[in-house]
């Protein structure tokens, strides 16, 4: 990658387009037959993802914000938004768009989010709107308590079968899908050292319980309407959801690019498909080098492995006190020695979606060359959080 962009000035953001490939067509193999839901908010550039949806093996997306959904489906019919929203210009924007209100699922987990949609636009002056409704995936462990993502107050096949039968019942509104995300299995990494026997007894236990209860819950709700779809998982956990005969379709879109948090499981090992390139502009000290740019932190919890990781030359590390920066970053270690003012960083950002609110494009790299660039949504104007 540092060949083909030799003559580009910094900072640059690359695909590998090799990668990339194969990325895409190992997720398809490691959701065994199951159609996947490609998540926008882990690729951020448009022409990626109609690209992988044009492959067999994916339909559908899932959006972050309706703003970004209302704009993903001028050009794709099956828009589920994966959180609920109470953007009432957007909402606006929904219920005055009958062909947009056919492609876009709303998604719900409170009466009081379809309360804000109704005093919007009263049910008789829109179409209905297709809702779908996000069911709490946690473990609720016997002396532990609470472990996964704080999302969806709803848990139990019974109080999911009260919202349920409450939407169902409610003018204006069509109940078409359900969706449960097991964070605590998908989202956690289970071979990067210590503490990975834990975790993997945790994944166990938790996926034993949202087996038999995710089979309850989705038994309970098609008792009141025909559900669509029943969506569940991420990246992290394919092959566990994708077995899970309650289950008709996955999210995946972080293993496309592969962000370095997805480094550290012992199921799959996506290629790095995306990087980052900062320019050395000085150095305080021999085996320190100083480059222009930084401060891309992942969003999560403040912990180390969301900073981006220097990775070549291999032999840089971010200083304790200092971090991935600011403005500049500075990079210390025994490759350091070896680099001039005026050579490249390369870095992966922790996520994979993230880096593309930092650039206005990729430059796509196959056979050691640029052969082409694809915009952000930040390069077409869009910002959507």
């Amino acid at each position: 990658m540092t060949a083909a962009v030799a003559d580009l000035s910094g900072p640059i953001a690359a695909i590998s387009l090799s990668a990339l490939r194969f990325n895409a067509l190992d997720l398809v193999v490691r959701a065994g037959g199951v159609p996947i839901r490609l998540a926008s908010k882990s690729v951020r550039v448009r022409e990626v993802q109609d690209a992988a949806l044009a492959l067999p093996g994916y339909h559908g997306i899932l959006a972050f914000t309706l703003s970004e959904a209302l704009w993903l489906a001028e050009r794709h019919d099956d828009v589920v938004l994966g959180y609920p929203s109470v953007d009432r210009a957007a909402i606006a924007r929904l219920a005055a768009d009958a062909r947009a209100a056919a492609r876009i699922t709303l998604m719900v987990d409170d009466l009081a989010q379809l309360d804000v949609v109704d005093a919007v636009a009263p049910p008789r002056s829109r179409p209905r709107l297709r809702v779908a409704l996000d069911v709490d995936a946690s473990w609720q462990a016997p002396g532990l308590g609470h472990i996964g993502v704080r999302r969806s107050p709803v848990h139990d096949p019974a109080e999911v079968a009260r919202l349920a039968r409450a939407v169902a019942d409610r003018d204006g509104f069509r109940l078409v899908g359900l969706m449960m995300y097991e964070a605590q299995i998908a989202g956690q990494p289970d071979a990067t050292g210590a503490g990975d026997g834990v975790v993997r007894w945790m994944q166990r236990r938790s996926g034993h319980e949202l087996r038999e209860r995710r089979a309850a819950v989705v038994a309970a709700v098609r008792e009141i309407a025909p559900l669509e779809f029943v969506n569940g998982g991420g990246t992290g956990s394919l092959e566990y959801t994708a077995a899970d005969e309650s289950v008709t379709e996955v999210t995946a879109g972080s293993g496309l690019l592969a962000g370095h948090l997805f480094d550290g499981y012992r199921a799959f090992e996506p290629a790095p498909a995306a990087a980052f390139a900062l320019e050395v502009v000085r150095k305080p000290a021999p085996d320190i080098v100083t480059v222009l740019g930084g401060g891309w932190i992942a969003s999560g919890p403040a912990v180390p492995s969301r900073q981006p990781a220097p990775v070549w030359p291999a032999g840089l590390r971010t200083l304790a006190r200092e971090g991935a920066g600011e403005v500049q970053t500075p990079l210390q270690g025994a490759a350091a020695r070896n680099l001039r003012v005026g050579d490249r960083v390369w870095f992966r950002h922790a996520k994979s979606g993230e880096l593309a609110e930092h650039v206005d494009r990729y430059r796509l790299i196959d056979g050691g060359r640029i052969v082409g660039e694809m915009p952000t949504y930040r390069g077409e104007g869009m910002s959507f959080l």
